[in-house]
């Protein structure tokens, strides 16, 4: 799965929301954080649905838990990977290297 190619939004311009996509597209087209949200997402309608068996709402319930710590986690992973590559140092410009 490719990672999401960011870029600055203009001064008039609010970033756009991520693509919300079914657990099917997200794991043919999506990111690994476009899966984990429409799992999230599922796990949630299931867990919200007054029908849903009570056997299953607690394995569903620990599951959305988990899958929302797995989604934070990568979420904390791609904003250190930002912060490190905008706290790395330019190298000196050399004119011959051209």
């Amino acid at each position: 799965m490719a990672a999401p190619k960011l870029r600055a939004v203009g001064k008039d311009e609010k970033a756009s929301k991520p693509r919300t996509l079914t657990v099917d597209a997200a794991a043919t087209d999506g990111s690994e954080l476009e899966l984990m949200m429409a799992m999230r997402d599922r796990v949630a309608t299931a867990v919200a649905d007054p029908n849903c068996p009570a056997r299953d709402l607690a394995a569903l319930t620990r599951r959305l838990r988990e899958i929302v710590k797995d989604i934070e986690a990568l979420l904390a992973r791609e904003r250190e990977e930002i912060a490190d590559a905008a706290d790395s140092p330019d190298e000196a410009w050399d004119a011959e290297a051209i």
